[in-house]
């Protein structure tokens, strides 16, 4: 048994945690112990990444990065669930980072108090197996989205307004990047948006699943496809996504489709 292998393998108190999602068809202890081997950068634990990240410690997801700057405001407790009353005026990702080792502590967790940008989204990206993208700023996404291509990291993108969300899978060389479905920042956006805290909830948890399904080879993930839902409707649609060509980012990568 390799040292990678040894690491990974279950102990007794791991499979009894993890019981009830390794009797899941298609996973089992194996993929179990694929989770215990990845590692996770989440862009911001706000709203969506809080709800990620709570959702892939639970899972048993081995290592997982934050990258939030900022201190918590009265206003992030309405939607972000790792920020608590008594950590008001404190850093977002510490308290990210405490709350989760009290739901896992066999979690290894970095906290970083930097947003991601053009100077470190390469540095982050190079120490992971898979990217969550939750940026409210588009900037931080393009950013994101040019060091997954680089390094060919799979990415999960979803985002929220309102009562909407959309999440899709990217990965380089396979699917569209996210170049390729926006090539330039939206002039109307702003940081700050209007939304309900489930609506965070509700994207982030599938966000979640998508990052455990591809790192554990488990289902279907959303590659070139985006699940696009309106809850005040309650309406869910699927869209198709297709490659630009010329795009400045991935457009020079060959393409497969295995």
């Amino acid at each position: 048994m390799s040292e990678t292998d040894r690491r990974a393998a279950l102990d007794d108190v791991e499979r009894a945690t993890y019981e009830w999602q390794t009797w899941v068809p298609g996973f089992g202890e194996e993929g179990q112990e694929r989770l215990k081997a990845a590692s996770v950068l989440i862009s911001r634990c706000g709203g969506l990444g809080s709800v990620v990240a709570y959702e892939l410690a639970a899972a048993g997801v081995g290592r997982l990065v934050l990258a939030h700057a900022g201190d918590i405001k009265p206003s992030d407790l309405n939607r972000q669930l790792l920020m608590t009353h008594d950590a008001l005026g404190t850093s977002r990702v510490e308290c990210a980072r405490r709350r989760l080792l009290e739901l896992n502590p066999r979690l290894e967790v970095e906290a970083i108090a930097e947003n991601v940008s053009a100077d470190n989204a390469d540095r982050l990206v190079s120490s992971v197996d898979l990217v969550v993208d939750c940026a409210p700023l588009f900037e931080e996404r393009f950013a994101l989205n040019q060091a997954v291509v680089q390094r060919r990291r799979p990415m999960v993108e979803c985002a929220m307004y309102e009562l909407e969300g959309q999440v899709t899978s990217l990965l380089p060389g396979r699917t569209p990047c996210l170049g390729c479905l926006l090539p330039e920042v939206p002039a109307a956006w702003k940081r700050q948006f209007p939304v309900f805290g489930a609506v965070s909830g509700t994207v982030g948890c599938i966000a979640a699943m998508e990052a455990i399904k591809i790192l554990s080879g488990l289902g279907e993930p959303l590659w070139g496809r985006m699940l696009v839902y309106d809850l005040r409707s309650v309406q869910f649609r699927e869209l198709k996504l297709q490659r630009r060509r010329g795009c400045t980012v991935c457009g020079a990568l060959e393409w497969t489709s295995s």
